[in-house]
């Protein structure tokens, strides 16, 4: 018996719970899996159950763990993106740390992370394989010429493992692994919400609160698919958690910290959409207008000089702590604002001062 399939946009992984029938034979839990689990590999699973991805009855299991009857199961494992044919792209990539193991590289806004209906170029991704394959190994690659035999051997053992995406528009810090084991342990972090996620966003509004918490079920929104919204019924959405604190007013805007204790699609702009509190410019969710503040000719000449400044949702994922997958040891990276986030609160700043001068 199976119960809850979970696959997220930012999270990238699935989790699956399986009740072991009273006729089950003594069978090991790899096998078992294998069985179960549509294209899962043997290496998958032993992988996994060597990250603590697997647990029999709540704890974690061994490899030659026999599963019986009544037994309760849950995997979780990576589950990447569809595989399209990938294009290796020169880019001038922002990498903040790299190593054997993982890498952190800090994305730009408008670059989408993984090739998709419609992004098959110009993504992360693209960019990655293109750094692994050639930079890296002094090699030079005209974006025409086929790969010979042993570049796509090296293509296929270099590609980058996502562990969990940002929004095209988005920008900020993202961890990647350069192996499959890194991955599924980083995916045991993001699945137990032992990440430590930082964003920095502008928001519509006066919070009256100096810090608190958004709890609400995310979900598809039924009337637009390319849009999510919060739901109060238990049964629908995803668990979804925000934390927050204000760093600075503006009176009709709000400089926020936010801390991420879960990964949904959208969550922030969605959280803060709910509550009243647009994030500033974001044009999927009711940010890109004045929201706050009488609409008159001076004042709304300057929010549209802030919007041609910045031209996508006012949100930067600043920081990013985790335990290293190989080392064990926390490691902690951080990042500065992008320019249009830089400018866009300076303009709020100063304006804020002329009209209390």
């Amino acid at each position: 018996m199976e119960n809850a399939v979970q696959l997220d946009q930012e999270d990238l992984f699935v989790h699956r719970q399986f009740l072991i029938d009273r006729g089950q034979e003594p069978l090991r839990i790899d096998k078992f899996l294998m069985g179960r689990v549509e294209g899962i590999s043997r290496t998958k699973v032993q992988i996994a159950i060597e990250a603590g991805n697997v647990l029999v009855n709540g704890l974690p299991t061994r490899n030659n763990y026999k599963v019986k009857p009544f037994d309760s199961i849950t995997v979780v494992y990576s589950e990447e993106p569809v595989d399209y044919f990938l294009i290796p792209e020169k880019m001038d990539l922002n990498l903040v740390f790299e190593d054997d193991y993982i890498a952190i590289v800090n994305k730009p806004a408008g670059m989408v992370v993984h090739p998709g209906v419609g992004n098959f170029k110009g993504t992360l991704v693209n960019g990655l394989l293109h750094y692994f394959l050639f930079q890296k190994r002094g090699l030079n690659w005209d974006g025409v010429k086929a790969l010979t035999d042993e570049e796509k051997g090296v293509l296929k053992g270099v590609r980058p493992f996502l562990v969990h995406r940002i929004d095209k528009m988005t920008s900020g810090l993202l961890v990647v692994a350069k192996e499959e084991k890194a991955m599924e342990l980083l995916n045991h972090q993001f699945f137990h919400h032992t990440i430590d996620r930082k964003y920095i966003a502008l928001v519509w509004g006066n919070l009256q609160d100096d810090s608190g918490t958004i709890r609400g079920n995310i979900g598809r929104s039924a009337t637009d698919r390319q849009k999510f919204c919060v739901y109060q019924e238990e049964d629908k959405g995803k668990h979804a958690v925000t934390h927050y604190k204000v760093l600075e007013r503006f009176g009709y805007v709000t400089l926020i910290e936010c801390q991420l204790e879960t990964g949904r699609t959208h969550q922030i702009r969605v959280h803060f959409s709910h509550i009243g509190h647009p994030l500033f410019a974001d044009d999927t969710y009711g940010g890109d207008r004045i929201v706050k503040g009488t609409i008159y000719s001076k004042y709304k000449q300057f929010v549209e000089n802030c919007f041609s400044i910045c031209k996508r949702q006012a949100l930067h994922a600043k920081s990013l702590g985790f335990i290293h997958p190989h080392t064990k040891e926390k490691v902690f990276f951080d990042s500065e604002l992008p320019e249009d986030m830089v400018q866009v609160i300076a303009k709020w700043r100063t304006y804020v001062k002329a009209l209390n001068a």
